[in-house]
């Protein structure tokens, strides 16, 4: 195969942006965005989208793509995802796939699992059940209908329970009989690249950015997005702090105080997912483009 898809991976705030970017001109390729905060064109300063500058610098895609208010699955991203590098790979010998949501990095490099057809009612009543009596219900549910994969999902991560249990209740069977089944070949040559550091300085740069965050404006984008904020792609971190502050929940200082901490615990299940795969070749943050270069270079042969 003489096609090579580059996988950056790494924790939140690490430099995966400026990598892909240094890479994609050493190799003369385009960028394939893989951050699912970063689709959304209303959420720019607290998914630390690429800048316009960042962006000029290397020609991106699935970069602020659709809206909070459109229905977008892991399963849309990998199909779009898989044609765009199949188009780029009729004039390119490499392509450059990045992000930090786990999940869609491998829906593009392995494939994902696949999962019965449920019926709408169901996601409708689970969907009442969450409004009535809040994601505690839903915790407690899974942990009775699925207890493996309730061991390892992220319970705070709405959006994946209520999607586990759709499936637990629509089939009948625990969502994680359905996962870890033989992973789909790809018809280019996969080189996965991880980038991170000591924790004291993952740590220390992502308060430093989410103080850059709020230096840019992140209370007004969120303030305008409150109306909103009842949407799933806004219940994430950096959204879901400021809407306790307009609601007078929690004052500013708390609020940010407690990006910092969701956001450090974020980058610890990112690190965990990642380094799972033993496919992935890391680096530290501030070693030579040169270096990294040089075994993508050595892996392509």
């Amino acid at each position: 195969m003489n096609k090579n898809l580059i996988a950056i991976t790494g924790p939140t705030g690490i430099g995966k942006t400026n990598l892909s970017i240094r890479l994609a001109q050493h190799f003369d390729c385009e960028i394939v965005s893989a951050d699912s905060r970063q689709f959304y064109k209303e959420m720019y300063i607290g998914t630390a989208a690429p800048s316009p500058e960042e962006l000029a610098q290397a020609q991106h895609h699935f970069i602020q793509h659709i809206s909070i208010h459109d229905e977008y699955s892991v399963g849309d991203f990998e199909k779009a995802a898989l044609n765009k590098i199949d188009e780029l790979f009729k004039t390119k010998d490499y392509a450059i796939l990045i992000g930090g949501s786990g999940l869609y990095i491998d829906a593009v490099t392995k494939g994902l699992d696949h999962f019965p057809e449920i019926d709408i009612e169901v996601r409708k009543k689970i969907q009442e059940k969450y409004d009535i009596s809040g994601i505690e219900a839903l915790q407690q549910e899974l942990k009775l209908l699925d207890p493996v994969y309730y061991d390892k999902v992220d319970l705070q991560n709405t959006h994946r329970v209520m999607r586990a249990l759709e499936v637990c209740i629509g089939s009948g069977q625990p969502y994680s009989s359905f996962l870890s089944k033989p992973k789909k070949k790809r018809s280019f040559n996969i080189i996965k690249i991880g980038i991170t550091a000591t924790r004291e300085i993952i740590y220390d740069r992502i308060n430093q950015r989410v103080d850059i965050m709020i230096e840019n404006g992140l209370l007004d984008e969120v303030t305008e997005l409150y109306p909103y904020k009842h949407l799933n792609a806004l219940n994430t971190v950096g959204y879901k702090e400021i809407f306790k502050y307009l609601d007078k929940e929690w004052d500013v200082n708390f609020a940010i105080s407690e990006i910092k901490k969701n956001t450090r615990r974020f980058a610890k299940r990112q690190l965990t997912w990642f380094k799972k795969d033993t496919e992935t070749k890391w680096f530290d943050y501030i070693d030579a483009i040169e270096k990294i270069s040089l075994y993508i270079e050595r892996s392509s042969l």
